[in-house]
């Protein structure tokens, strides 16, 4: 695989990964939306076909890593290091991209629900509105949710452990059961295999921090959403950013050398 085929491979990849994956987190949040309200469940499923979905497109170009955990774990497996800058380059961009398309597809949806008095303040008082939005911006704002993830028990600890057991169980089901023939990337079958370790992973290990398991997917997304022009949208909640980074790259760092120590 040529640099450019990872890198535009990538971009795709993770810009379909995360327009579909945001997409069902903004279905199911968002007031004005028909899923409003859908679940766990949905959000979970949604995130898997998100997964099984971007592998089928970029597997051809770029191996469909889609996750910088994952690539690290490839990495750390074959000691080669060279190409990896430029998958999380595409990485990265793709995140963004997908963050914004989330936004105009549900444009409207987003005005709404960020307007309406019940999510932002209220009833209709101008100083009420202020103060909401006020606390917002110390922390996660009402749609921070949808572009990226955040612990309903703020302790970084117990946090990072999470996002780490996570991942380690993504990573080291890509390395044993995912990989195509070349090893460089997932294959066919295991673009389905990950698709529903990914399910899993939502519906076991989800529920504290919403199972991040990839910087890209949250760091990218969070970018988006401290720069889009959403009217009360909140703070994006940056001293929680670190955490959805450092712990899935920690997780796939270590299911690598857990794959070679017991199954190389």
């Amino acid at each position: 695989m040529s640099s450019s085929d990872i890198f535009i491979g990538e971009t795709i990849g993770t810009a379909i990964l995360i327009l579909l994956g945001g997409g069902v987190c903004a279905a199911v949040t968002l007031k004005a939306s028909k899923a409003r309200n859908a679940g766990w469940l949905a959000i979970a499923f949604g995130w898997g076909f998100a997964v099984m979905t971007a592998v089928y497109i970029a597997g051809p170009l770029s191996g469909a890593h889609l996750n910088p955990a994952v690539t690290v774990g490839i990495a750390v497996k074959d000691g080669e290091w060279s190409n990896v800058p430029t998958y999380f380059a595409g990485q990265m961009l793709g995140a963004m991209i997908g963050a914004a398309l989330i936004w105009v597809a549900y444009y409207g949806q987003f005005l709404a629900h960020l307007t309406d008095h019940e999510i932002v303040g209220g009833p209709g008082a101008q100083d009420t509105t202020a103060k909401a939005v006020e606390a917002q911006e110390k922390g996660a704002g009402p749609v921070l949710g949808i572009f990226s993830t955040g612990p309903e028990v703020r302790n970084a600890v117990q946090n990072l452990s999470t996002e780490i057991i996570g991942t380690f169980v993504l990573v080291l089901a890509v390395l044993t059961q995912g990989l195509n023939d070349a090893g460089n990337g997932l294959g066919i079958l295991g673009g389905l295999i990950t698709a529903l370790v990914v399910v899993s992973i939502g519906l076991s290990l989800g529920g504290p921090t919403g199972y991040a398991i990839n910087p890209a997917r949250d760091l990218g997304p969070r970018i988006v959403h401290a720069l889009l022009p959403l009217p009360n949208k909140g703070g994006s909640d940056w001293s929680y950013a670190w955490v959805p980074i450092a712990g899935p790259l920690i997780g796939g760092a270590i299911a690598a050398g857990v794959y070679n120590v017991a199954f190389a």
